[in-house]
């Protein structure tokens, strides 16, 4: 699975793109956490003090928002899906 980073994570990572290698039946929330083990520094911008993924990172699957998707992030990915993670953006 090809993760794309976007702004600041791109730059918090030190990477614009990551390539997973999961097991068949992985999630999506699986394949997050499989991420933040090889890129630790971006745990404290993903996910609260509960472990859980803050509001404003924005997850798309195959360009879909994960929350647009009946299972949202137990979600099970599929071969070669892309996953685009994208912070808060502002601007005017």
């Amino acid at each position: 699975m090809q993760v794309n980073l976007f702004a600041t994570f791109r730059l918090i990572a030190g990477q614009k793109s990551h390539q997973l290698d999961l097991p068949p039946g992985t999630t999506i929330r699986q394949a997050l956490d499989a991420l933040l083990q090889q890129l630790p520094a971006l745990r404290p911008h993903w996910l609260d003090d509960q472990g859980e993924l803050y509001a404003h990172v924005h997850v798309l699957y195959n360009r879909k928002d994960v929350n647009t998707l009946p299972d949202r992030l137990e979600t099970v990915v599929e071969e070669n899906a892309v996953l685009d993670i994208i912070p808060p953006v502002a601007g005017g």
